[in-house]
C-alpha cells in the first residue's frame, strides 16, 4: 500500500495534488510519502515483535537526509556501505550504536571514522577485512564489535545484478569456512565476534531461499557455539521485494518474513537484526516528468519526455518494469494506446518502457513512475550534463524540498579549468 491515490481524477501524493508540486519546482522530480516511510517500517517491526530485534533501514535504496530523519524518529537503526552513508546517518540524528556497517571494501579511513563516531558492528566479509579491522582498532585503543558475513550458496532466484548469496558472488565468505574464520578472528585482540551476518539478495518475491539461508545460519550458530563463540546476533540482512507491476500476485508480506525468521531461528535466543531497503522506501516514492514531444514512427508511436535514464536508471541497467500513469486521469471511455516510453539522452538504453498502453496524451503532460522510491534518486547522475532532479517529501498537505535541482552555473563551476588552458 502507498499514500499516491487519485481524487477526483488527479494524483495526490497524501494530500497534496502532484500538480501543485511540479507546478512549484519544475519537473522532472521524486516526491516521497512520509506516511508510507513510517508505515512500511512500522510492518517491519510488528512483524518480529515478541523478539529482540533491530529494524535497521539499509540506507542505499534513498539516503536523503530528510528520508534518514523520518525513520530514525519511527526507531529504525541504519545498514551503511560507505563513509558517505555513515556520516549522513550520523547528520540525521542516528546514533552510532545504532549503525551497522556492511560492504566488501571497507577501508581504513572508514573503519576509523566509525570506531571514533560509534558503531553497533562492522559486518565482516573477507579475512583480509579481518584483520584491517583489528590493526585500526588496536591503533585506536578500541575493540571492534564483529560479525562475519557467510555466504550460504543459496539460489535467491532474483536478477543476476542483484544476487549476492551464490558461491560465485563477491560478497562474504563461504560457509563452509565459517569455523575456520572465526578462530581467526576470536584470536585477534582488537576484534570481539558477536554474531553472524547473511543477506542472499534483493527483490526476492518467495520466501523459500530465506528458509534454505536462515536454516543453514541456525546449524552455524549452534556449531559455532559449540566450538566456544558467544552468537548472540544475528543480521539477516535486507532483500524482501516489493510488487513493481500492480496486477502481478504481491511478494511475501513482511508479517509472513517475520514468522519465517521465528520458526527458523528464534529458537536459539539471538538478538535479530534485519536490513530491509526496498520495501521500506520503494512504494514511498514516485518520478514524475512531462511530456516534452509525442513523436509518431514508421510503425509505433512515442512519448518523449523530460525524465531521463540519468534520473531513473533502472529500467535501462536492470531490465525494470515501472508502473507508469497520467498525473490527470483520462475521461471515461477514452481509449489506451501503445507508446514508446523514452527520455532525450542520447542513448537507445534511454527507454523507460516499450509498447506501453496509455490514455492518449498530449505535450506538457505529466506522468508519474510509480515504486521510483528506492534505487531511484541515489542511482541518480548528471551525464549528459543534466542536473540532479530535485527530491521533494510530502507529510499530510504539506510538502517540502528536501533536495534542490542544482543551477547550470552550479554544476558547471565544480570544473577546475588547469593555468595551462
Amino acid at each position: 500500500m502507498d499514500h499516491f491515490l487519485y481524487r477526483n481524477g488527479t494524483l495526490f501524493a497524501e494530500d497534496v495534488p502532484v500538480t501543485e508540486i511540479a507546478a512549484a519546482v519544475g519537473t522532472p522530480f521524486y516526491v516521497y510519502s512520509t506516511a508510507t516511510l513510517q508505515r512500511h517500517f512500522r510492518l517491519f517491526d510488528e512483524a518480529l515483535e515478541g523478539t529482540d530485534h533491530l529494524v535497521c533501514y539499509a540506507m542505499k535504496a534513498a539516503s536523503n537526509q530528510a528520508i534518514l530523519k523520518t525513520l530514525a524518529q519511527a526507531g529504525a537503526g541504519m545498514d551503511v556501505v560507505s563513509m558517505g552513508e555513515y556520516l549522513r546517518a550520523k547528520a540525521a540524528g542516528v546514533p552510532g550504536d545504532k549503525i551497522v556497517f556492511s560492504g566488501v571494501g571497507k577501508t581504513s579511513d572508514e573503519i576509523r571514522t566509525a570506531l571514533e563516531g560509534g558503531i553497533r558492528q562492522f559486518n565482516v566479509e573477507s579475512e583480509p577485512e579481518l584483520e584491517a579491522i583489528n590493526a585500526v582498532a588496536l591503533s585506536l585503543g578500541k575493540v571492534a564489535p564483529i560479525t562475519v558475513r557467510v555466504n550460504p550458496d543459496v539460489d535467491a532466484k532474483t536478477h543476476a545484478k542483484i544476487a549476492t548469496g551464490k558461491s560465485e558472488n563477491k560478497f562474504g565468505i563461504p560457509i563452509s569456512r565459517a569455523s575456520a574464520v572465526y578462530a581467526h578472528a576470536a584470536n585477534l585482540p582488537g576484534l570481539e565476534v558477536i554474531g553472524i551476518d547473511v543477506h542472499i539478495g534483493s527483490q526476492l518475491t518467495e520466501l523459500e531461499p530465506f528458509r534454505l539461508a536462515y536454516e543453514k545460519v541456525a546449524d552455524l550458530t549452534q556449531h559455532l557455539r559449540s566450538e566456544g563463540h558467544n552468537i548472540r546476533r544475528l543480521d539477516l540482512g535486507g532483500g524482501l521485494g516489493i510488487p513493481y507491476v500492480r496486477s502481478n500476485d504481491a511478494p511475501p508480506l513482511p508479517v509472513e518474513y517475520g514468522q519465517l525468521i521465528k520458526d527458523t531461528l528464534g529458537h536459539l535466543g539471538c538478538e535479530i537484526e534485519i536490513e530491509p531497503g526496498r520495501l521500506i522506501a520503494g512504494n514511498a516514492g514516485l518520478m514524475v516528468s512531462k511530456v516534452i514531444y509525442v513523436k509518431s514512427g514508421e510503425d509505433r508511436d512515442f512519448l518523449i519526455i523530460d525524465g531521463a535514464m540519468n534520473d531513473l536508471i533502472r529500467p535501462a541497467m536492470y531490465e525494470a518494469h515501472h508502473d507508469i500513469v497520467p498525473v490527470t486521469e483520462a475521461e471515461a471511455g477514452v481509449e489506451s494506446q501503445p507508446y514508446d516510453i523514452v527520455g532525450p539522452v542520447c542513448e537507445s538504453g534511454d527507454t523507460f518502457a516499450k509498447q506501453r498502453n496509455m490514455a492518449p496524451l498530449v505535450a506538457g503532460d505529466l506522468i508519474a513512475f510509480r515504486s521510483a522510491g528506492a534505487y531511484g534518486a541515489v542511482m541518480a547522475s548528471e551525464y549528459n550534463s543534466r542536473p540532479l532532479i530535485p527530491e521533494v517529501l510530502v507529510n499530510g498537505d504539506q510538502f517540502a524540498v528536501i533536495r534542490r535541482r542544482p543551477t547550470f552555473d552550479e554544476m558547471i563551476n565544480r570544473d577546475t579549468i588547469p593555468e595551462w588552458l
